[in-house]
């Protein structure tokens, strides 16, 4: 439900793809204006993950090439918290305690905290082994790209490594296991991009891979290969994963051209597709134009549903106030390039 003078502000993280790491940034839009929100965040800050607090939207998280940062209003400051100084791809709040947090690292690392970022514990992740179809490529580190809480269970945690399958935490995250070693033959398949559990299904777990959307109905143990149609000619390429936090039986994927070995060129398309019945069945938005670039997140305000914002990888961003049925583009003021792209998006 809204709550009285709302007002939602969207959250972008940039960062540099490949080699170039000279570019990055923090934008933030609020009233269809943005402006930059670096103040106390490393040079040229590389924010692959972002949160917002559930109860309180004027704190925020991001994830740096050093470490995790928090503001406590709305991202106009920022400061770092003690935590290792690498690069953080994931965040993540436990479903019902939001001073637990977890962090997600590449190479891959998983911290927890218990005070709301005050202090982190590193999680035991010596049992992980990956994929053997993923180990050819050294010295390619495995990150953690995406963690999720089954809301009925927060015992279990789940972690997508890009590239290198799930892992499972059956103790809250105090330890983790590789699930997903021989399910799989393609690299593709197991160059996981998100996970995510609804409390309308719980065990059910969703991940979406390089060229795939796959779902478990038994926490994780046997897959199911989400086909719902063709997305794009020549191959998909799925980034992200949402669940409408009003309906968790609603769930939205972020995804575009290209991956999987498609044709060179052929990767400048994007799309949002949405189910209503937990993957059931899925339609494809109509966001009024195709997006020129893979769509690479969509953000909804917990505070008002009907307020979903997307943008692809160039940050191209689309916004809708009507919950989906209609939409306004526009271009993130921020000179994208192939060395430079929109990451995270959160809003709140």
């Amino acid at each position: 439900m809204t709550t009285a003078n709302h007002q939602t502000y969207v959250y972008v993280g940039l960062g540099g793809e490949g080699d170039n790491l000279a570019q990055g940034g923090m934008m933030r839009m609020n009233g269809g204006e943005w402006q930059s929100i670096a103040n106390g965040l490393p040079d040229n800050p590389q924010v692959r993950a972002l949160a917002i607090h559930p109860s309180n939207p004027a704190i925020v998280y991001a994830g740096t090439q050093s470490g995790v940062y928090r503001s406590d209003d709305r991202g106009e400051n920022w400061h770092a918290l003690n935590t290792p100084k690498q690069d953080v791809w994931s965040l993540a709040f436990h479903p019902s305690n939001p001073d637990i947090i977890f962090a997600g690292y590449e190479p891959c690392s998983i911290y927890t905290s218990y005070d709301g970022g005050e202090s982190w514990k590193q999680a035991d992740t010596s049992r992980i082994h990956y994929p053997n179809v993923t180990t050819y490529m050294p010295p390619l580190a495995k990150r953690v790209i995406g963690i999720a809480v089954d809301p009925s269970d927060p015992n279990d945690v789940y972690a997508s490594i890009e590239v290198g399958g799930l892992l499972a935490s059956r103790d809250g995250g105090e330890s983790w296991d590789s699930i997903t070693d021989g399910l799989y033959r393609d690299n593709h398949t197991v160059d996981l991009h998100g996970v995510q559990v609804s409390s309308a299904a719980p065990g059910t777990v969703f991940i979406i891979a390089q060229v795939a959307m796959f779902r478990s109905p038994d926490r994780g143990m046997h897959w199911e290969h989400m086909r719902f149609e063709e997305m794009f000619p020549g191959g998909s390429y799925c980034r992200g994963l949402t669940i409408a936090p009003d309906d968790p039986k609603t769930i939205y994927l972020a995804a575009g051209a290209g991956g999987g070995g498609a044709p060179a060129g052929t990767e400048e398309a994007g799309a949002v597709y949405r189910t209503r019945d937990l993957g059931d069945t899925w339609e494809k938005l109509d966001l009024g134009d195709t997006p020129p670039g893979r769509m690479f997140q969509v953000a909804i305000d917990r505070a008002d549903p009907d307020r979903i914002f997307c943008t692809t990888n160039y940050g191209h961003f689309f916004a809708s106030s009507d919950g989906g049925d209609s939409w306004a583009s526009s271009q993130i003021p921020v000179e994208m390039s192939r060395s430079l792209h929109v990451y995270p998006m959160v809003c709140g």
